[in-house]
């Protein structure tokens, strides 16, 4: 058995797959999912598991060196928008380009993913595209 953090053979195989500059989207249950882009569902019920675990873990396991926000998470989800950004800051030394965008254009970009990793997470704009880093 896999000792680290993320045992899920999915997410484990994508995070070992990625390249550098890939995308991933992590997304609340309501994020619309393209038919053309692979969908990790580990939503059991509503709020499990929550965004923030569940990046939580990503982050212990993938580089990044990007991320991608809806521009709206900054008035309609503050709370979890600096909690997101705290997470990520203690997850790196390295610094991290965040980039805001409308939330027409997240749910487009989100196309361009290799994977979206669909949370029970139930609150508005609990949405983030990890750009991949490299580890030297």
């Amino acid at each position: 058995m896999k000792k680290s953090a993320l045992i899920n053979s999915h997410l484990s195989h994508l995070v070992s797959t990625l390249g550098h500059t890939d995308e991933v989207t992590f997304g609340d249950a309501g994020l619309p999912i393209p038919d053309s882009t692979q969908r990790i569902d580990l939503a059991l019920t509503l709020g499990v598991p929550t965004f923030l675990e569940t990046v939580k873990v990503w982050l212990s396991e993938a580089q990044i060196e990007g991320i991608v926000l809806a521009e709206e998470i900054k008035t309609k989800n503050p709370q979890l928008h600096q909690s997101l950004l705290a997470l990520i800051e203690q997850s790196t030394t390295q610094p991290i380009h965040i980039e805001y965008v409308s939330h027409e254009q997240f749910k487009s970009r989100t196309a361009q993913s290799k994977a979206v990793v669909r949370t029970g997470e139930c609150s508005p704009y609990a949405n983030v595209i990890f750009q991949s880093g490299v580890v030297f």
